[in-house]
């Protein structure tokens, strides 16, 4: 069942739901994955990774392993000259050169068990793979400091000896090196008002543990890469990713060559959930293709995305919630500790910008850790940070509810914020339909209809993301026949290819399938940010705009000199051009098309926009569970996802992106989690043992859309792709105290701990 309400409109294309323009590419298998690339001469590579989780590198020698016959090169880290830290801006995030390479391919230490130390390509992939085992690596195996407990430690050996603490206070503020040497990489902190004054002024004050474990991000596709280094100089990389300027940075700067001189095509992608807009292959690729003057091709296969790549964060947060007696949210505070893996980065300040968002309130104190720790470098995974944040919040807010008499919808509606309330960081909300959102979860079929059986319980939780949004190109190319190829760098993951080529359609009052939408290569189309941020519709979508409104105009030139008339008096509207002075003079966007050679030549636009904000986004969840007493399993019987999508350029797109975010945040809840030896090892490092839902561990999920205009946008859109997964977390555990009155704050919320939780309860 999907629900809209709020319609806005009227438009002509915007809204209606047509047919993806590669969706025949894809299921008859005529896409071209990263995996299709094969060339003349082709190469394969296999990475070699490290046993221990944490070991220094006394030596390397590949020889036994280069004499292999079929073996044609070996590549370590001697062969990247980057030996400084070097810091490259993606726009959206930052990061650093020296660590990316060393992640890639370790140089003095191993940070987890499989941290890459090596790699080789050889005339067939079962030929690398045997020359793996002739690398012989010296080890000298140091403690493994496996989670964020034993790195904060005061006796922690450090994984990093020149690491020193960086406080930052404040989103936009400058922080300070504290100069102490420990495993904590950064400390973020927010604040507003006086959280102890707060605290003293309530009637009520609850504080509550939370954690959450390791968990990737579940994507179909493997990553892999191809690099052919020609005679020239120049590079060029296919590969599967969310952002390729954001591989040519990092490629280029690893490598030490000019950007220009490095060309990424970006593949179709089998899923990426934020975590492919990193290089794990694409310099190795490149190097060995250097060396070997052939085009070579390496790919992960499904162990190594799991111990190789990054999954997010493990987290442990105190969160503390003070209100009065008539449910007025007075104070809120929340400590956070993220593990970011073995090098620093961890998704902590979306957490701690976001955590509290939903909420009104006059004192808040937000502090967040990043921690290093001997497991996988952390990536991104759909609104990163949050999902954690919101869980912790999410469950204190539901037993603050409950300790006041509250329905938990209607003592969430009581303290949501509105437009100029003050987040975390002390900027103010910008307009979003957060409390529109709430009062349709109230409203909505699902709350109203009653549970029906025993040992059942309803949970609701809401979540609130800042998108602040980046820069894209767009250029349109028009053909003699008035079709439009519209050409961008976004990676298409979500639909985005029509999402944008509707934006321009309804631009020019033209059909969508006038328009051929194509995402091309780096030396193609203009500087383009990652697929990512819930970021794409919007801001392509601008850049687009921008271009079919260039466009217009020089149309509106053309059909002047036609007329002969001035351009001012030249109108247009539903893709018809008509002249002011004589109406009966109309050319068709298509006409002007075909006289375009008679009347200065060929018809293009080009343009660049730097966004103008995403702004807030708002989901939430009604979930409701059956949980049996004697197992601890939880089944869930329903599920409501609800959205606040600005407006829906594409209902189906974002109906698509509520279910999946929502199922990706179930799984996570109830049964996914990095298992870990003692040692570091990753013990369940297949899909067989990683336990992602299935179509028969969940119901079919409902979905709620609320089109509150953004007006930010021209056509009032807001992201709907990281949203979705921010609630469920939170709204499962409320759902599973409910049907048995004992809250499970450790997640995954598996039968083992479902049931351990209840027989203590029981004194069992």
């Amino acid at each position: 069942m999907t629900t809209t309400t709020e319609q806005t409109g009227p438009y002509r294309v915007i809204g209606t739901r047509p047919i993806r323009h590669d969706g025949v590419d894809k299921v008859t298998g005529a896409a071209r994955y990263g995996a299709d690339i094969n060339l003349p001469g082709m190469l394969h590579a296999k990475v070699l990774r490290s046993p221990h989780s944490h070991a220094r590198i006394r030596n390397i020698d590949t020889s036994k392993a280069e004499a292999l016959p079929g073996v044609v090169a070996v590549a370590t880290s001697a062969d990247f000259p980057i030996t400084r830290d070097q810091i490259l801006d993606f726009a959206e995030v930052q990061g650093n050169a020296r660590m990316i390479a060393e992640n890639m391919l370790a140089k003095d230490k191993v940070l987890y068990v499989g941290h890459a130390v090596a790699a080789v390509c050889a005339t067939s992939a079962h030929i690398a793979e045997e020359a793996l085992q002739l690398v012989a690596v010296d080890y000298e195996v140091l403690p493994t400091v496996l989670t964020w407990r034993e790195a904060m430690a005061d006796d922690a050996t450090l994984l990093h000896d020149d690491m020193t603490t960086y406080f930052r206070l404040e989103r936009f503020a400058r922080g300070d090196d504290t100069g102490v040497k420990s495993n904590v990489a950064g400390h973020i902190q927010h604040k507003v008002g006086d959280v102890e004054q707060g605290f003293r002024d309530s009637d009520i004050v609850i504080e509550r543990e939370f954690e959450t474990q390791t968990v990737h991000q579940g994507y179909i596709e493997p990553h892999v890469s191809t690099a052919m280094w020609s005679a020239d100089g120049r590079v060029t990389v296919w590969t599967s990713t969310q952002g390729l300027f954001n591989i040519r940075a990092q490629t280029a700067a690893i490598l030490s060559i000019p950007e220009s001189q490095v060309k990424v095509v970006p593949m179709e992608i089998g899923g990426g959930f934020g975590a492919k807009a990193i290089a794990y292959l694409d310099p190795v690729a490149a190097v060995l293709s250097r060396k070997t003057g052939r085009p070579v091709k390496v790919a992960m296969d499904r162990t190594e995305v799991f111990v190789g790549s990054g999954p997010t964060s493990a987290t442990f947060m105190r969160c503390k919630m003070g209100v009065k007696n008539d449910g007025t949210m007075l104070a809120g505070q929340i400590y956070m500790v993220y593990e970011a893996g073995a090098y620093p980065g961890s998704p902590v300040g979306g957490g701690a910008l976001t955590g509290f968002g939903p909420y009104k309130m006059a004192h808040m104190l937000v502090d967040g850790l990043d921690v290093v720790c001997n497991k996988q470098k952390v990536q991104a995974y759909r609104a990163p940070g949050q999902p954690q944040a919101a869980f912790a919040v999410e469950a204190v807010v539901d037993e603050l509810a409950e300790m006041l008499g509250k329905d938990p919808m209607e003592f969430r509606l009581q303290n949501a914020v509105q437009e100029g309330d003050r987040m975390p960081n002390g900027v103010p909300h910008r307009v979003f339909g957060c409390r529109e959102m709430e009062e349709a979860m109230v409203n909505s079929d699902h709350n109203q209809t009653p549970l029906a059986g025993p040992n059942q319980g309803r949970g609701v939780a809401v979540g609130f993301r800042w998108q602040a949004g980046q820069a894209s190109s767009a250029t349109i190319n028009v053909n003699a026949d008035g079709t439009l190829n519209l050409i961008t760098g976004s990676v298409d993951i979500g639909g985005t290819r029509t999402a944008v080529a509707m934006q321009v359609a309804e631009t020019l009052g033209i059909d969508v399938d006038q328009i051929a939408p194509t995402v091309v290569d780096t030396d193609t189309v203009g500087w383009t940010a990652t697929t990512g941020g819930s970021r794409i519709a919007f801001d392509t979508g601008l850049a687009a705009i921008a271009a079919a409104e260039d466009l217009r105009d020089q149309m509106a030139q053309r059909c002047a000199m036609v007329w002969e008339v001035q351009p001012e008096d030249v109108a247009f509207a539903d893709g018809a051009f008509t002249c002011r002075r004589n109406p009966e003079d109309r050319l068709t966007l298509a006409e002007v098309a075909g006289r375009m050679m008679r009347t200065g030549g060929p018809l293009t636009a080009s343009a660049s926009a730097t966004s103008t904000g995403v702004g807030p986004i708002f989901a939430g969840n009604i979930i409701d569970v059956a949980v049996d007493p004697e197992t601890g399993k939880v089944d869930i019987l329903r599920c409501t996802a609800f959205i606040d999508s600005g407006t829906s350029v594409h209902p189906s797109y974002v109906e698509g992106q509520m279910q999946g975010g929502t199922v990706q945040g179930l799984g996570w809840a109830l049964s996914e989690d990095y298992t870990y030896a003692d040692d570091g090892r990753m013990l369940n490092s297949s899909f067989l043992d990683y336990r992602m839902p299935t179509a028969l561990d969940l119901p079919m999920i409902d979905t709620v859309v609320v089109e509150v205009p953004n007006p930010r946008h021209p056509y009032g859109l807001r992201g709907v792709g990281e949203a979705p997964i921010i609630p469920p977390l939170a709204a499962l555990h409320n759902a599973i105290y409910h049907a048995t009155g004992v809250r499970v704050n450790k997640l995954p919320l598996s039968p083992t701990a479902v049931l351990e939780a209840l027989q203590e309860a029981n004194g069992q």
